[in-house]
């Protein structure tokens, strides 16, 4: 297990999650967990093994499924990383270049899975591992029955630090938010929690309103009652411009079930 630099304190839940999917997905080669927040550069909170070394190459100029996943907030999948289109910086010569020590790893990568998912208002995770055979739809699976415990190990992450309990209590109750707004449109849409973040996510963008200001307003336009959120001067008081995306976005969910 390899821990790296963070703004946020890796717990041992993180660590023991990160050796729970090296466990769970046959083939692993590495694992990690990478975090943005309030729109800064993604960065590596957590990894296991290769992808100790193969995730911050990525964030460092090569690309590849980890920064696709988390520009795009879709999830990203490749069955052979080096033959794949989208990224032609990562390739076996060059990989082997900057990091020779992992020459005898290098050859063993094939597949990778890469999921994004919002931890809290503001910031977005990635779990991703990265295997010595072909990622499929089954690997994302896994990575998503282990995104919600990867959340809330950021979360409890900013609990350890002494200084930030008022914070820590803010994140819990954006993400209560957060998490009822995304049960609005899986309910209405039929769909998954990624298909629904990902609606969430391009509301907020097309009507340029903050995403958790958009999921405040979604949920009480449709519950009549406050969202759960911070209290005081932490409160989010949605403006016009996010009741108006929400009235919006619920008119567009409700037509498509017709």
């Amino acid at each position: 297990m390899t821990v790296l630099p963070t703004p946020h304190r890796v717990t041992p839940l993180l660590e023991e999650l990160l050796a729970r999917i090296a466990a769970d997905v046959p083939g692993v080669l590495g694992a990690a967990v990478s975090v943005h927040h309030r729109g800064g550069p993604l960065h590596v909170a957590a990894a296991h093994g290769l992808s100790a070394v193969f995730v911050p190459a990525q964030l460092a100029g090569f690309g590849g499924p980890v920064p696709t996943a988390g520009h795009t907030g879709e999830p990203v999948v490749t069955a052979d990383v080096y033959a794949d289109d989208r990224w032609p910086f990562v390739t076996l010569s060059g990989l082997l270049e900057h990091h020779p020590a992992l020459a005898t790893d290098w050859p063993r990568l094939r597949g990778v899975a890469a999921l994004p998912s919002a931890w809290d208002a503001e910031g977005t995770l990635v779990l991703s591992v990265a295997l010595d055979r072909p990622a499929t739809e089954e690997t994302l699976n896994v990575l998503r029955r282990h995104e919600r415990l990867a959340a809330m190990a950021l979360v409890v992450g900013e609990a350890a630090r002494p200084d930030r309990t008022d914070q820590m209590l803010d994140l819990l109750q954006s993400r209560a938010a957060l998490e009822e707004a995304k049960g609005i449109v899986m309910a209405l849409r039929r769909c998954t929690p990624d298909e629904a973040w990902n609606t969430l996510r391009r509301a907020s963008q097309e009507s340029n309103v903050k995403v958790r200001e958009l999921a405040v307003a979604l949920v009480e336009l449709l519950a009549g009652t406050p969202a759960p959120q911070p209290h005081g001067e932490r409160t989010i008081h949605p403006g016009p411009a996010a009741r108006r995306a929400a009235r919006q976005l619920l008119g567009a969910l409700e037509n498509s079930r017709r």
